[in-house]
């Protein structure tokens, strides 16, 4: 006998429904720590700064510039900065800044929720990974960190790792930059001095893209330069941003402020201050050039108390770039610069893991989208290829968990648990079901340095901690991994560019 219900439908109905799974989309988890109201408040914060404090501009064509669209000078000869030209300059500048690999290759997207991850720069030590000692970074190093990002499936770009002891003083942005397209075919975050050895770096760049104009349509490089907290611009970062303006190099200029050093020790207050110094950068780069593209990239650590260091283990940094991500989010809508995979611990160890992997699992949380500074130890002093390949694995973790979980009929597998269930009595298993076999790579997440196996194994196999598998791939990629070649005319430039004779090189 059929009964029905109030809408007039019967059990059979409702089973026949039942049995249809809805097309659910899937849910990727995602973080934010401030409400509008917060966001709103740090950011006419940052404008009253502006307006009321101002800030000391060292480039006197930038500072004529800034006066002719608006500004004034107050009595200490400070620069006031009105609102309108803040506003201005957001409205100007992309909401999205595409970079490509050195061969033209679409490769990172900075949109929305995008995020990507490489190395970071300027390091003077660094572990050998054939001696564990900590000495100092040479070329060399550059190019076993571009190499290994190179070969690591969760890195997307490289920096430097580095100021080695064997590069010229006055050109050693130049020669790492060269180190690094030699041994890398992915995207590259650059750092400069000053208004002319970027130049060099853009040659070579340009060299390498195919001209100029092959480089403004796909551009594989990002510039890197800070202003000094708080609130004091030098000629020499103000002739990087103006160069990268008006050659469309896309370019972040974080702010140097840290909680309790270069900024406010309240970490409102360390925010309102960097997002004022990076306005400022942006609103010279948009009067420079409109439309050009800018990387928004306040930079919010904390100076340690106890022992006057910039923390890049700490919590405080995760969560203010979190906070940072949602002001993108609520008011700015550019790309957003940030930090993950480092680690004020001295070697690869517990507290290194753990660091590293706060900050990456909160900075995907966020969605930031340009995530440096992977690979660094020791409170950024020192570079440590084993870290880089530990935060790889601990990126590919995190992605697995912000991917969410899929719901569908296969995934749900009610006809997999109906024919096990079912076949109980003849030792059926879900272990071996064709559906396992089909699905077990896809719907699992396998490590690949995390060691899962039993005891016994494990100690048969040498005991072995993770700093060692670490060194082991680290050791195996920069040996074995084959690095797509430039020609020998985009070699024979670079030397021309750096000075070399030829001969030399050969």
């Amino acid at each position: 006998m059929l009964t029905s219900d109030r809408r007039g439908w019967n059990s059979k109905d409702r089973q026949e429904v039942d049995m249809q799974q809805p097309e659910i989309n899937t849910f990727r988890p995602r973080m934010r720590v401030l409400n509008e109201e917060q966001a709103w408040a740090i950011h006419h914060a940052a404008l009253e700064i502006l307006e009321k404090t101002g800030f000391v501009m060292e480039h006197p064509q930038v500072k004529r510039m800034l006066l002719n669209a608006g500004c004034r000078l107050d009595e200490e000869a400070r620069l006031l900065m009105p609102a309108r030209l803040v506003e201005d300059a957001l409205k100007s500048a992309p909401r999205q800044i595409t970079l490509y690999d050195q061969q033209g290759r679409r490769a990172m997207p900075l949109v929305n929720g995008n995020f990507y991850f490489g190395t970071g720069s300027d390091t003077i030590f660094t572990i050998d990974l054939e001696t564990g000692e900590r000495r100092r970074t040479v070329l060399q190093d550059t190019a076993n960190f571009a190499r290994l990002v190179d070969g690591l499936d969760n890195m997307d770009f490289s920096m430097s790792m580095g100021n080695p002891a064997d590069a010229p003083i006055e050109e050693i942005y130049v020669h790492v930059f060269a180190e690094m397209v030699k041994s890398s075919t992915k995207p590259i975050c650059f750092i400069a001095d000053s208004g002319k050895d970027i130049t060099k770096i853009y040659d070579i760049a340009c060299l390498v893209a195919g001209g100029e104009e092959a480089l403004a349509q796909r551009p594989f490089i990002l510039n890197y330069s800070e202003a000094i907290s708080p609130l004091r611009f030098p000629e020499n970062v103000m002739e990087k941003l103006v160069f990268c303006a008006r050659k469309q190099i896309p370019i972040c200029l974080p702010s140097g402020c840290n909680a309790g050093g270069g900024g406010p020790v309240t970490l409102a207050g360390a925010m309102a201050l960097g997002i004022a110094e990076n306005l400022v950068g942006l609103t010279i780069h948009q009067l420079t050039n409109r439309g050009a593209p800018f990387l928004f990239a306040p930079n919010v650590s904390v100076l340690d108390m106890r022992h006057t260091v910039i923390s890049y283990g700490c919590t405080e940094w995760s969560l203010t770039q979190a906070a940072l991500a949602d002001m993108r989010d609520m008011i700015y809508h550019l790309p957003i610069w940030a930090f993950a995979g480092a680690t004020d611990a001295k070697t690869v160890d517990a507290q290194a893991g753990a660091e590293g992997m706060l900050s990456i699992i909160t900075s995907m949380l966020s969605r930031c989208n340009f995530i440096h500074d992977v690979g660094y130890i020791e409170s950024g002093h020192t570079s440590s290829l084993e870290m880089l390949t530990l935060a790889d694995e601990l990126v590919a973790m995190s992605r697995y968990f912000i991917d969410g979980l899929r719901i569908d009929d296969d995934t749900l597998a009610l006809d997999v648990i109906d024919r096990v269930a079912r076949g109980g009595s003849s030792g059926a298993i879900f272990l071996n079901d064709k559906h396992t076999f089909s699905n077990f790579k896809t719907a699992l997440f396998h490590p690949e340095l995390c060691d899962r196996s039993r005891f016994e194994h494990w100690e048969a196999n040498g005991s072995k901690q993770m700093r060692q598998h670490c060194n082991q791939k680290a050791r195996r990629i920069i040996s074995d991994h084959q690095v797509i070649p430039k020609s020998e005319a985009v070699l024979n430039g670079i030397d021309v560019i750096l000075g070399y004779q030829m001969e030399l090189r050969n």
